[in-house]
């Protein structure tokens, strides 16, 4: 499986998990307001609904999301808005922080550098944004792949990434997700 193909179903299945309208404890509904261990665990169920991943899907400590010997994913999300319509403060250093063993994107590279199963290891962000966006997340997104490439050193795929507008949250209104293959 490529990772074009396991975005689109990561995608396919935060888009199911908005229609359905659910709220996340006291939130607005929609998949917006999730927590990353929920999320998570909701993809996973999505996924092994679907004839392809023979409901072999897990969630671990590390990886986020394993799909055995198919794909290590560490996954993140980045919301520049909370739910209550305020800019969040410092949304922007769960992909940054430059350093192992922290919980921000960058972190998840080098523990994924450090995975020893079979798997091909992949980094996927989902992002929120307004439509249009009030902040947009290209920004952060290109500052990720700077830091890791050309600063951390870490070889990483071709950006692959889909947008879903239209989301049922009045602010979380607009779904990104990007991922990269970490190379070996």
């Amino acid at each position: 499986m490529n990772l074009d193909e396991l975005v689109n179903d990561v995608s396919a299945a935060l888009v199911a998990i908005d229609a359905s309208r659910q709220c996340f404890r006291t939130f607005h509904p929609g998949v917006g307001p999730y927590g990353e261990p929920q999320l998570v665990k909701l993809i996973a169920a999505h996924l092994n609904q679907l004839a392809k991943y023979h409901g072999a899907v897990r969630t671990k400590r590390c990886p986020d999301l394993l799909i055995p010997n198919e794909w290590a994913v560490e996954f993140k999300i980045t919301r520049p808005f909370g739910d209550n319509g305020k800019e969040a403060e410092n949304w922007s250093v769960n992909l940054l922080h430059p350093y192992p063993g922290n919980v921000s994107t960058v972190g998840d590279c080098c523990k994924l550098a450090k995975y020893e199963g079979p798997e091909r290891r992949g980094v996927v962000i989902i992002g929120y944004e307004h439509t249009p966006p009030k902040i947009d997340l290209t920004p952060l997104i290109e500052s990720f792949e700077a830091v890791a490439k050309h600063v951390l050193g870490f070889a990483l795929s071709p950006r692959v990434a889909t947008r879903h507008d239209s989301l049922v949250h009045p602010v979380h209104q607009s779904l990104r997700v990007f991922a990269w293959e970490l190379m070996a």
